[in-house]
């Protein structure tokens, strides 16, 4: 088999080289696992920590974002829910890193990590930022959403991008398509015709429902997907 050929079917698996960097610091304070998810996602570039409550996913996400501080010298912006923001900044003073909160757009001129909530998002010019990170991410799981239209828009232009929640998909696989568009890989729509087949059903009313199901095929290229990012 050719190399040109090897490509072209790593292609077709949509499995994606790294687009970050090797990581410039790592603390002690993260557990094992923790620096492992922590140093994986800072040499992807664009990953998603899909981690369940409880196993430090705010540590990650400041220690990823300082990582990419102190390799592009400027700012990283964190969006987070309303009531999580707060959270986020103490506990960046715990750990002893450098975050602040803005809500209206302004900045000042300092390199540092900058935690906004998504209602605020459209307030910033993408430009000034060398990443993105979504906290509870699953905030843009609907595919129709407007939320989800201005993240996506906002990351695209962005090199360097983190979700993390621990609930990706809560309704159904194919959630994980807006989680995918947004690190700037397969589009929702693409992921669906990759890998799911629709089909509706009716009642004795004859109301339709669709549900997507698997396609024959692709079960485990679409976990293999998955685990790419």
């Amino acid at each position: 088999m050719s190399a040109t050929y090897q490509e072209f079917i790593r292609e077709k698996s949509q499995i994606r080289n790294e687009n970050g960097f090797d990581p410039l610091w790592m603390p002690d304070f993260l557990f094992d696992f923790q620096k492992h998810l922590v140093e994986w996602s800072i040499r992807k570039g664009r990953a998603a920590i899909f981690a369940d409550c409880g196993l430090g996913k705010t540590p990650m996400q400041l220690v990823w974002a300082e990582n990419v501080v102190r390799k592009t010298n400027k700012p990283v912006l964190i969006v987070t829910p309303i009531a999580v923001g707060a959270q986020t900044i103490r506990e960046a003073e715990k750990f002893g890193i450098v975050a602040k909160r803005t809500r209206d757009g302004r900045m000042t001129d300092e390199k540092c990590i900058w935690v906004t909530n998504y209602e605020q998002l459209h307030k910033y010019d993408s430009a000034m930022f060398a990443a993105l990170i979504c906290d509870e991410s699953s905030a843009i799981k609907d595919f129709k959403s407007e939320r989800k239209a201005i993240v996506v828009d906002f990351m695209r232009s962005i090199p360097y991008r983190l979700l993390c929640t621990a609930t990706a998909a809560p309704n159904g696989y194919w959630e994980l398509g807006s989680s995918s568009e947004a690190l700037g890989y397969l589009g929702f729509r693409d992921m669906i015709t990759w890998f799911f087949k629709q089909e509706t059903s009716k009642d004795h009313r004859g109301w339709g429902r669709t549900k997507y199901r698997f396609r024959g095929h692709a079960e485990e290229p679409f976990w293999k997907w998955v685990c790419s990012w």
